[in-house]
């Protein structure tokens, strides 16, 4: 849900700086820049080729196209455009078919993937495929793609299923199955799916943490003027303490499918101030929840700095004390 924007001619504005920008980070050398394709969080057992993944490849690895990125006893966290998560769940595998910025496709092999959809513009041509069938995902939500079972089911947005030579439109709420002797789409039981689905839960666990790192950056930028440091519109914005990247909307605020908000710069001092315990730290490939994530409403100020850029001390509704994150 999108809540706060302006006029389409300040979004066509940002969608400009957003095309024009290289690899939507800051020409800095040695910092992560973030592509369709980057790897923003893994767990477990998870490789490209003979390239076993870790943290330490979180923001320096990309899934070129041609590349295969596959699980074992683990799950791994894929950029696609700015604003959309994939997330491939165990014993599963992806290949990138296109990481254009305009035309990005991923072909899930085999296993699930889940893909979260924040932001997407009408520029932004977004497809998923998988054996039997390509989807277009055509707004923002929730979805997520069963290759082994043949499914494709819609939590939240609107897809595009192209099957057997037609178009099946699945909408919130409803799966298409592939092998189903009928190309109609079918409701289903969410609140079954969501307690049983091992992804899904992981998946609202990541939201989560992308959320407290949203407003962790989003409060910092204001904090230094409401152009920051290297801000200069929505993307992607990489946050050390939370040794990954989180997206920064151009304007307003939203909420993601599972309910989490994400605030841009020029808004997040005027959301409710509750004073947080901490911010969610990464051990190695373990989140540790230290702090409590923001649910809707609040925007949480953060004590504790991090040493990036030297000490900061924010005005308007944050405090921060000690350094910032940077946008890399």
């Amino acid at each position: 849900m999108r809540l706060g924007k302006c006029g389409t001619v300040i979004e066509s504005c940002f969608l400009a700086a957003l095309l024009g920008m290289p690899m939507w980070g800051s020409t800095n050398d040695n910092r992560h820049t973030a592509m369709p394709g980057t790897l923003n969080y893994v767990e477990g057992q998870a490789s490209i080729g003979d390239q076993t993944l870790d943290s330490h490849a979180v923001g320096n690895t990309d899934l070129q196209n041609g590349q295969v990125l596959e699980t074992g006893n683990g799950k791994a966290e894929i950029l696609l455009v700015p604003g959309v998560y994939l997330r491939l769940g165990s014993n599963s595998s992806v290949k990138m078919i296109s990481n254009s910025l305009t035309n990005t496709e991923m072909a899930i092999r085999s296993g699930e993937a889940m893909v979260e959809v924040d932001e997407l513009y009408h520029e932004n041509y977004l497809r998923i495929s998988q054996p039997g069938a390509d989807t277009r995902l055509m707004k923002t939500g929730l979805y997520d793609f069963d290759a082994t079972n043949g499914e494709v089911r819609v939590f939240d947005g609107k897809a595009v299923v192209r099957a057997d030579e037609h178009d099946i439109t699945v909408k919130k709420n409803h799966e298409f199955a592939l092998n189903s002797p009928k190309l109609k789409a079918r409701s289903f039981n969410k609140d079954q799916v969501t307690k049983s689905d091992d992804l899904y839960r992981w998946s609202s666990l990541r939201s989560e943490y992308l959320s407290d790192a949203n407003v962790n950056a989003a409060q910092m930028y204001y904090a230094n003027g409401w152009y920051g440091p290297g801000w200069w519109g929505p993307g992607w914005y990489w946050d050390p303490w939370f040794s990954g990247f989180t997206f920064l909307p151009g304007d307003g605020f939203f909420y993601s499918p599972f309910g989490w908000g994400f605030y841009s710069p020029l808004v997040a001092w005027r959301a409710p101030l509750v004073i947080g315990s901490g911010v969610h730290h990464f051990d190695g490939n373990r989140p540790v929840a230290i702090g409590h994530g923001l649910r809707n409403h609040a925007v949480t100020a953060y004590h504790g700095g991090y040493g990036m850029n030297g000490g900061m001390h924010g005005g308007g509704m944050a405090e921060f004390h000690g350094g910032g994150a940077v946008h890399r």
